[in-house]
C-alpha cells in the first residue's frame, strides 16, 4: 500500500474529528440526556428505557443498510469531506433541537431527533475512519487511532465536567456540585441542564471538524455522483460477495458484528441502567461519566502501546476479557449486594454522592469499562486498516460499519424484550454478556491482519 506524505497538520486534523464527535456519545447519548429521558422526562423509567433502546434500534437498522452502500459510494466519487459535511448539517440541526425536549412533552420529537442525530454521526464516522489508510502507514495506524479515540474521550471529558461544574444541578437544591446556581440561569426541576447538552455539543461539532477540513488532505475526484452511485451499488456488491474468497476479513466482521453489539448496548444502555437503578441525578451520572473518561483515555494512551507493540487482535481480546469482567460485576451489584448477592454490602446511606457502598462497587466495575471501550474500538479500526488497501478502504470500512450495526438492535431489542418480559433491567443487561463472549471466541481464531491466509500469522 504506497503511502502518501501527508503533513503531521494533516494528521492532527484527521485525529481532531474524535475529538469534535465525541460529546454526542458522552454527554447526549449516554451521560446526561439519555438518563435524563429516561429517569426525569417521562413518569414510567422502565417504558422509557424501552423507548430509549427502540430509538438505538431504529437509528442501527438504518445505519446497518445504508453504511456499506454509502461507503462504497464515496470510494467512486473520490472525495469524503462533502459527505461529512452533508451529515454534520444534519446532525448539528437535530441536536439542537433536543433543548424541546422539556418534562411531560411528547417523546415522539426527541426520539426522532436522536435517530436522524445518531444516524448522521455514524455515516460521518464512516467516511472519516475511510481516511485512515491514506494518512497513516500500516507500522503507526494503531497508536494514531488510539491516541485519536482518546483525544475524543477527552473532549468529551471537558464538555462533561463544563456540565457537571456548571450547568448540572440537584432539582432539590437547584445547586451545581461545586455550590453554584446553573450558568444562563437554567432550571434543573425543568431539565434544562440535561436540554442543553443538545446545543453544547453540536457547536462543540462544529468548530472543532473545523481542523479536518482545514489541514487533512482529502481524495481527489472521482467520478461524477449519479455514475459513482450506479458504480457504488455494483461494487458493494461484488464486495459482498466477494467476501467468501477472504475469509479472513469475513472472520473479523463477523466476530466483530457480535462483540460490538456488546459494546454499543453497554455504552447505550450503561448509564440510564444506573440511573434507574440508584436514582442517580443528572450531576451524579455526570460525576460518573467523568470518572470513567479519565480512566478511558489512559487506556487508549496505554492501548496505543500495546497495539504497537502486540498487534490490534490481542490489543482488542484483552480489552473484552475486561469488558466481560465489568458486565458481569455491573449486572450482579444492586443495592445491599454484589455477585448476585454472594456478598452482602451495608445499605446505609451517608447521604453525600454516591452514598451507599453498592454505588461505589458499581463504580469500580464501571473503571473496567472504561479502561476497555475505548480501546476495543479503536484497534478494531485499526485492525481493518492493516488489511485493507486504500483503494478499497471506503466499502470496507462501511462494511466495517454494517458489522458494527447490522445486529446491534439484537443487543438494545433483546434488553427491550426480556425488561418488558421480566419485569427486570438486570435480566436485559445480562444478555449483553452473551454478545461480548461469543465475539471473543470468534475472534480468537481470526488472522491477523485479517488479510492473512496463513495460519502462522494468526497471532
Amino acid at each position: 500500500m504506497e503511502q502518501p506524505q501527508v503533513s503531521r497538520r494533516g494528521i492532527w486534523g484527521w485525529m481532531f474529528f474524535d475529538w469534535a464527535a465525541q460529546p454526542f456519545f458522552t454527554v447526549v447519548t449516554t451521560f446526561i440526556f439519555g438518563p435524563y429521558f429516561v429517569s426525569r422526562m417521562t413518569e414510567d423509567p422502565i417504558a422509557a428505557q424501552a423507548t430509549w433502546s427502540n430509538i438505538a434500534t431504529i437509528s442501527s437498522v438504518i445505519i446497518a443498510i445504508l453504511a456499506p452502500i454509502l461507503g462504497s459510494i464515496a470510494d467512486e466519487s473520490g472525495p469524503r469531506k462533502p459527505w461529512i459535511a452533508f451529515f454534520a448539517v444534519i446532525k448539528i440541526i437535530c441536536l439542537c433541537l433536543l433543548w424541546t425536549a422539556a418534562p411531560g412533552s411528547s417523546v415522539i420529537y426527541p426520539a426522532v431527533f436522536m435517530i436522524l442525530a445518531s444516524i448522521s454521526a455514524e455515516f460521518s464516522i464512516v467516511f472519516n475512519d475511510s481516511m485512515m489508510t491514506r494518512l497513516v502507514n500500516r507500522d503507526n495506524v494503531g497508536r494514531v487511532s488510539n491516541i485519536a479515540w482518546g483525544l475524543g474521550y477527552l473532549g468529551g471529558m471537558i464538555v462533561l465536567i463544563s456540565v457537571v461544574l456548571f450547568l448540572a444541578a440537584s432539582p432539590e437544591t437547584g445547586r451545581t456540585v461545586i455550590g453554584m446556581t446553573p450558568l444562563f440561569g437554567l432550571d434543573p426541576a425543568a431539565g434544562e441542564d440535561a436540554r442543553i447538552t443538545g446545543p453544547i455539543s453540536a457547536l462543540w461539532y462544529l468548530v472543532f471538524i473545523l481542523p479536518m477540513f482545514l489541514f487533512t488532505p482529502d481524495m481527489g475526484a472521482g467520478k461524477p455522483l449519479a455514475a459513482s452511485v450506479r458504480s457504488g451499488l455494483r461494487e458493494i456488491g461484488q464486495t459482498i460477495v466477494g467476501l467468501k474468497d477472504r475469509p479472513g476479513i469475513m472472520r473479523f466482521l463477523l466476530s466483530r458484528m457480535i462483540y460490538q453489539d456488546g459494546v454499543n448496548g453497554l455504552l447505550i444502555l450503561g448509564g440510564v441502567f444506573a440511573a434507574a437503578m440508584f436514582g442517580w441525578s443528572t450531576m451524579e451520572i455526570g460525576i460518573y461519566g467523568i470518572i470513567l473518561n479519565v480512566v478511558a483515555i489512559v487506556g487508549c494512551l496505554a492501548a496505543g502501546s500495546v497495539d504497537r507493540r502486540l498487534g490490534s487482535k490481542i490489543t482488542v481480546l484483552i480489552s473484552l476479557f475486561l469488558l466481560l469482567v465489568a458486565t458481569f460485576g455491573i449486572i450482579s451489584t444492586g443495592p445491599g449486594f454484589t455477585l448476585f448477592g454472594l456478598v452482602g454490602l451495608p445499605v446505609a446511606d451517608s447521604g453525600g454522592i454516591f452514598g451507599t457502598v453498592a454505588e461505589k462497587v458499581y463504580i469500580l466495575y464501571g473503571l473496567l469499562v472504561g479502561i476497555a471501550f475505548g480501546p476495543v474500538q479503536a484497534s478494531s479500526r485499526s485492525y481493518l486498516a492493516r488489511s485493507v488497501s486504500v483503494e478499497e478502504a471506503g466499502r470496507y470500512f462501511g462494511l466495517y460499519s454494517l458489522s458494527g450495526r447490522a445486529t446491534s438492535f439484537m443487543a438494545t431489542l433483546s434488553f427491550s424484550l426480556i425488561t418488558f418480559w421480566s419485569g427486570s433491567a438486570r435480566a436485559g443487561m445480562a444478555s449483553l454478556i452473551l454478545f461480548l463472549a461469543v465475539g471473543f471466541l470468534l475472534l480468537l481464531r481470526t488472522p491477523y491482519p485479517a488479510s492473512a491466509t496463513q495460519a502462522a500469522r494468526t497471532a
